[in-house]
């Protein structure tokens, strides 16, 4: 049986997120205080207490998620899978789970990510928008005749076969919206995010982000990762590095990354951390495999005994 451990990205969070890990797991409450000593302030109590407007900005959103990701990964035990791959910020996860970062690098990476992507755009200036029911070709195109006139509005996420995440300047992602709705767009669906991802407006953030990286001490990985730039399977520090640059200003391959998976026989995953958003995206993919979340203590128990089993 071929297993990947799944970790999702921003979007997932919710004030309440990880208690009942916290309260079970000794491993988990490590986590959140690694986290605190880290960052300097307390995650745990972002997480479960809020305020929400607070858990959503994305400097906090970040590093909140990474950490109760983590702390479900080291309620489980810490195990290893055939493959690790990570949506957006889930890759930090995934590099942890596969042995290439620290979970204290890590975390101090993405609070500074989040910090740098926030300033790249000034809040309410860039956008982010789900198009579900065209297909990429079209949406890029409509992305393309939006940006003509200096504009700046593109494809964030290839999230599955009709389902497409845009980016930009806030005007540009709403035109963008109208466009899909009239070229037969089920839904346009504008996304509650203070920064627009993966798109032009985050080379500053690239820059930023690049710099830190080279600082970090990464290592090899004890099992592959499937990585969002180019759906490549890593295996070194350096390659990794060099897709978590380019990843905040270019689109993510999330279709193709469950394509490798699967071409590689992976036929259970794991969604491990808050939220089932990974798991709806795998049904659009592919509704044959099966996906098991990990967000809390029950979840934590019935895995085991699937692992185990």
């Amino acid at each position: 049986m071929g297993i990947a451990f799944l970790f999702p990205g921003q979007g997932s969070q919710y004030v309440g997120m990880g208690k009942s890990l916290f309260e079970q797991f000794e491993a988990a409450r490590e986590v959140y205080a690694e986290a605190e000593k880290v960052l300097g302030w307390d995650v745990a109590a972002l997480c479960f207490d809020g305020p929400e407007a607070k858990l959503n900005q994305t400097r906090y959103t970040q590093p909140a998620l990474l950490t109760t990701s983590i702390a479900a990964w080291r309620a489980m035990g810490s195990p290893l899978a055939s493959a690790v791959a990570g949506h957006s910020l889930g890759e930090y996860s995934a590099l942890v789970a596969a042995g290439a970062l620290s979970f204290c690098d890590a975390v101090r990476i993405v609070h500074l990510r989040g910090r740098f992507m926030q300033e790249a755009v000034p809040e309410g200036e860039g956008a982010m928008a789900a198009i579900i029911g065209l297909k990429r070709q079209s949406v890029d195109e409509i992305c393309a005749e939006v940006s003509k006139n200096n504009a700046v509005v593109s494809a964030a996420n290839y999230n599955g076969p009709i389902q497409v995440v845009i980016a930009g300047e806030t005007k540009a992602v709403e035109k963008a919206m109208a466009a899909a709705l009239g070229n037969g767009a089920k839904r346009a669906i504008r996304l509650a995010v203070s920064v627009p991802s993966h798109c032009a407006l985050m080379e500053t953030a690239s820059v930023k982000l690049s710099s830190e990286l080279d600082q970090v001490e990464g290592h090899d990985f004890k099992i592959p990762l499937i990585n969002n730039l180019s759906a490549a399977k890593l295996t070194t520090w350096e390659a990794a590095k060099t897709g978590l640059v380019k990843q905040v200003s270019y689109p993510l391959l999330w279709e193709e990354i469950i394509a490798h998976l699967l071409k590689d026989e992976i036929d259970l995953f794991f969604e491990i951390g808050p939220g089932k958003v990974l798991a709806g995206l795998q049904k659009r993919i592919d509704r044959r495999s099966k996906v098991v979340n990990v967000e809390d203590s029950d979840d934590v128990t019935k895995c085991l005994a699937l692992l185990n089993g």
